[in-house]
């Protein structure tokens, strides 16, 4: 009888601090205004374009409390078909910007792409506050697409480095950077959050297989731009 008591009494205080933790744990996630992607939308590097792109940030915030804000992938797209390129740098407001856990990353655009900014695997974290898997995880999922130069702006026009902006999941190339800043060499773009390599693969490069093969799961950064 002590001992189912005392079960009682313990699971009781259990339950009781899981209740005060969680506005506290919700309190965060509703201030949260960047995330790494916990999935993407399935097709590979074919994101729907930067609209689709867009609409999955939008959705995932939702999941986690963060939905009344404005999201934007951190995605660049080449001139292309008469359009003028666009800067992944300039979709994303002015900062700053903060994870799950309320742990700023970076307080600005220069500051985010500067060498002071906090971005490691500790804190580039998914919208439900987890980790990515990186380096040395099984199986690792850092590399994160961004179509981007290290300063946050597009390539020229020419070699593909967006999977045709977005919409191919076969034929052509996207660059990614590394979420938990590691790679197979110890030199910048190894570390490169954004900039690392492009993808490559038996499918053509752009395929989830593709990007699976190089570390990587299709993911990409969002932040709230309002």
């Amino acid at each position: 009888m002590i001992r189912i008591d005392r079960s009682v009494t313990i699971s009781g205080l259990a339950l009781a601090a899981a209740l005060l933790a969680a506005p506290s744990v919700l309190a965060q996630s509703a201030d949260m205004t960047f995330f790494v992607t916990s999935n993407g939308p399935g097709k590979g590097a074919d994101l729907g374009g930067l609209e689709g792109a867009d609409a999955q940030c939008q959705k995932l915030a939702q999941s986690g409390a963060a939905g009344t804000k404005t999201w934007r992938a951190y995605l660049s797209t080449q001139a292309a078909d008469g359009k003028p390129a666009v800067n992944a740098r300039d979709r994303i407001g002015k900062g700053p910007w903060q994870n799950a856990k309320g742990t700023v990353i970076a307080k600005d655009v220069a500051d985010l792409h500067g060498a002071s900014n906090n971005l490691t695997k500790q804190t580039a974290l998914s919208e439900k506050g987890e980790v990515i898997n990186g380096r040395g995880d099984t199986p690792n999922r850092h590399d994160v697409l961004t179509g981007s130069q290290a300063d946050g702006t597009a390539f020229a026009a020419g070699d593909d480095k967006t999977c045709k902006n977005w919409t191919s999941s076969t034929q052509g190339a996207a660059v990614v950077g590394h979420a938990d800043r590691q790679g197979l060499r110890d030199d910048e773009p190894s570390k490169s959050w954004n900039s690392s390599h492009p993808s490559r693969g038996p499918d053509g490069g752009c395929s989830q297989a593709d990007l699976k093969s190089t570390g990587g799961d299709g993911l990409f950064y969002c932040f709230a731009a309002n």
